[in-house]
């Protein structure tokens, strides 16, 4: 018989023990991530606070002043708005840029809502239609306010000659009272409305197949389709973007500027545009920054009504 080896016990290595929690050195490294985050919130606060809130804050101030460049400001109270409300341009402007503002909503609204229509139905080639709808959005608008600028010459400009190959009458395009402004509306339709059919497009992408199926089992037509269902099912993006759109074109300024120049017989000045005549070409700071306030309370208002409509939507 074979001895059996005796078993020896396997010595393990000492389990190290765990160190002590060290609350001191916990907060310490909690105290250090918190200021690196706070370091990079903070750059993005003062770049905010340089370019937004101080020249906002600096307007209101100016616009209490009597205020030229070279010279000391001076207080003049409301004398600005005064001056400002006396302006027979005044009325103009405000007058055109609620019309631009009107018709932009009438052309450049529901233009982009029915494009977006016809491109959900597409079956083919839906990548590339959708570049093509966005590609004004990437022209720079000083550009794109120039090519239209060509386009709408009366003499030669390609609107007119498609014309009369149609065999149909010219216009004056920008050149009459009565058709600049409503040519700017089309040139801002055209260079806004990307971004707006691709929300659009999203939107309805994002509603059940299933109500549709239902609504064609019901014996719907396509307009029914579209009003009890699509539009129900959308209404909150076609209302945001509408109080977007509203906030956007009251600030129209580089078509006038750039096309028109304000013209003819003060047609197309709009409130941004009279802001730039009064700093500067009246060197008129002071009312320039009063006529800004006007703006900038009313814009407050429609952000005000955005901001809380999504609120109201993010809560429910």
């Amino acid at each position: 018989m074979t001895k059996t080896a005796e078993r020896r016990p396997v010595a393990h290595p000492p389990v190290p023990a765990l160190p002590a929690p060290d609350p001191a050195g916990r907060r310490r490294r909690c105290l250090a991530d918190q200021a690196r985050a706070h370091g990079f919130l903070l750059g993005g606060l003062l770049c905010f606070a340089l370019f937004s809130w101080y020249p906002a804050i600096r307007a209101v101030v100016i616009s209490f002043q009597r205020y030229t460049p070279g010279s000391p400001p001076k207080w003049a109270g409301t004398a600005n708005f005064t001056r400002v409300l006396d302006d027979p341009e005044f009325a103009d402007a405000w007058r055109n840029t609620l019309t631009f503002t009107l018709l932009a909503l009438l052309i450049g609204f529901a233009v982009p809502f029915v494009l977006a229509l016809v491109l959900n139905e597409l079956r083919h080639a839906k990548a590339f239609f959708h570049v093509v709808v966005y590609l004004p959005v990437m022209i720079p608008p000083v550009v794109s306010a120039l090519l239209w600028k060509w386009f709408y010459d009366p003499g030669a400009g390609l609107a007119n000659e498609a014309l009369r190959l149609l065999h149909l009458p010219t216009s004056n395009w920008t050149n009459g009272t009565d058709t600049a402004l409503v040519s700017l509306v089309l040139v801002a339709t055209w260079a806004n409305m990307g971004g707006t059919v691709l929300i659009y497009l999203a939107a309805l992408q994002s509603i059940p197949g299933e109500l549709y199926e239902a609504a064609e089992l019901d014996g719907a037509s396509l307009l029914q389709r579209v009003r009890h269902v699509t539009i129900p099912q959308t209404r909150f993006v076609i209302l945001m973007l509408m109080l977007l759109q509203i906030i956007a074109t009251m600030q129209v300024f580089t078509e006038p500027f750039v096309i028109t120049g304000g013209g003819p017989e003060n047609s197309t000045v709009t409130v941004l545009y009279l802001i730039h005549k009064y700093a500067f070409l009246y060197n008129d700071f002071g009312g320039a920054c009063a006529l800004s306030v006007m703006l900038l309370v009313l814009l407050g208002a429609f952000s005000a009504l955005y901001l809380r409509l999504t609120r109201t939507e993010g809560d429910t």
